[in-house]
């Protein structure tokens, strides 16, 4: 059986810090396929942290063909509003990743607490970017832990990544 991961993190990544959560998912995914044999990770598909972590396994995968990505659309229409350039690289994602999940076909309220527990349910670990302590990533946290998923925090990590690429 795939052992599975998921994504849950801000929609907003200080600008400033955007490349060292890049580097920072990108060598947490090297580690969880290759030492705990992590082969299926889940995205929210929302902008921000799930962006960046769909890109990042999407760049993996294509060194590690084992690899997927499944998005887990909270309902159906979830792109509309969003800029130009943030619709155009959801499809981008949506069309490249292994599959998707559409949990409704329209918004209502708690369809994205119900998105998160879908992939924390379907997950042995969890990897945040978390800076506040209230809101849909500490909430999500929070039950990962109280499953007893694994849970890794990127935002608490030290930025060690960068310092040995140079």
């Amino acid at each position: 059986m795939a052992v599975s991961c998921c994504f849950t993190g801000h929609r907003t990544i200080p600008e400033d810090e955007t490349e060292s959560v890049r580097a920072r998912l990108q060598a947490t995914i090297d580690t969880l396929h290759r030492e705990m044999g992590v082969t299926t990770f889940y995205a929210g598909g929302c902008t921000g942290f799930d962006t960046l972590a769909a890109q990042a396994v999407l760049e993996y995968r294509s060194a590690h063909p084992d690899v997927e990505l499944i998005i887990v659309v909270p309902y159906r229409d979830q792109s509309r509003g969003w800029s130009e350039d943030d619709k155009a690289e959801y499809d981008r994602i949506l069309a490249a990743a292994s599959d998707d999940v559409c949990l409704a076909d329209h918004y209502y309220n708690g369809c994205m607490p119900r998105r998160n527990r879908y992939m924390v349910d379907h997950s042995a670990v969890c990897v945040s970017y978390q800076t506040k302590p209230k809101g849909g990533t500490a909430s999500t946290v929070k039950y990962a832990r109280a499953k007893g998923l694994a849970v890794r925090n990127l935002a608490e990590e030290p930025q060690e990544n960068e310092a040995r690429k140079k």
